[in-house]
């Protein structure tokens, strides 16, 4: 970016205050915020008119007012694709880790716990033959499937429009229109849809409560696709075995609670970091800046109705 453009950087991988952020926007034609960046509306709407692009580095685009970009002319672009792999290998490892109660033993370990094998000694659910339900059937919920296939599971979806009957047969798995059936039979349930108004707590106490006793859930998504105090409460009273958690409600705040539950695996969003997703983040920002600047249309736009 610095050889191509006039460009200013935020040098301390820290997120920028509202007021950083209207500094950066003062002087410059296109903004490069990644997802701790607040692109509200009142930002944007103090935004100067040079101001036509928003080439957000990564897929998620929910902390962008996307209604007062386009209100506004200003385009928004991301990073579709470049972490789906690395997303599914962090999901799949917290499918195998959870049940397998490794977390739990690492801990043990750690602590100088261990005693010793013991018939009974930490018992976990074995993961082949298991039921995963998977919310939101993307890039990411199709990669999930895939790694999932291979260890066994037997894989529900759920997703607003289903897949053809041959892509399924392909991937292996089985459309549930009802979002609530798909909770009640899973085993195993895994979010992977964005964020938006209809998807806001999906996963609230209602749905907790029709889970099996045995059954746990997985997050990489976004946090605030659950309700965190629900979701608290079951695993607090046993009513549902256990949680692996890649993100939260209010980043990077975590409940204290969660830390004192055992079967829960806490991990600090971790499932874009690799270098190779990294890189090839900034790469497709770069090639979208570049066909703005040249006048042509972006490939990744996430806004419609522009010519």
């Amino acid at each position: 970016m610095a050889e191509l453009f006039d460009a200013g950087f935020n040098t301390d991988d820290r997120p920028k205050s509202n007021d950083e952020l209207m500094v950066a926007m003062s002087d410059c034609d296109v903004l490069v915020p990644t997802v701790t960046d607040s692109i509200n509306g009142d930002l944007i709407g103090r935004a100067p008119p040079r101001l036509k692009l928003i080439a957000n580095y990564g897929a998620g685009v929910n902390h962008i007012d996307l209604a007062a970009a386009k209100a506004k002319g200003i385009m928004v672009t991301n990073t579709p694709g470049v972490f789906t792999d690395d997303t599914a290998d962090l999901t799949m490892a917290l499918i195998l880790n959870v049940p397998r109660r490794l977390g739990e033993g690492h801990r043990a370990m750690r602590a100088g716990e261990w005693d010793g094998w013991r018939p009974t000694g930490m018992l976990g659910h074995r993961i082949g033959g298991k039921t995963l339900g998977i919310i939101g059937f993307g890039r990411i919920g199709e990669a999930v499937a895939l790694r999932a296939k291979a260890f066994g599971l037997n894989i529900i979806y759920n997703k607003r429009q289903r897949l053809p009957a041959s892509v399924e047969e392909e991937l292996g798995v089985t459309f549930e229109p009802d979002l609530d059936r798909l909770v009640a039979r899973a085993d195993i349930i895994t979010l992977h849809c964005p964020l938006t108004a209809e998807t806001d707590k999906i996963i609230n106490a209602q749905r907790i409560a029709m889970m099996k006793p045995d059954a746990y859930i997985i997050n990489s998504s976004r946090g605030e696709l659950i309700d965190e105090d629900a979701l608290i409460s079951a695993l607090e009273t046993g009513g549902i075995a256990g949680a692996g958690l890649d993100v939260y409600t209010h980043e990077p705040a975590v409940d204290p609670r969660l830390f004192a539950i055992p079967n829960v695996v806490l991990l600090p969003h971790l499932g874009s970091a690799t270098f190779e997703g990294r890189e090839a983040s900034g790469e497709r920002v770069i090639a979208n800046i570049r066909m703005w600047a040249d006048a042509h249309r972006p490939p990744d736009q996430v806004l419609e109705g522009w010519s």
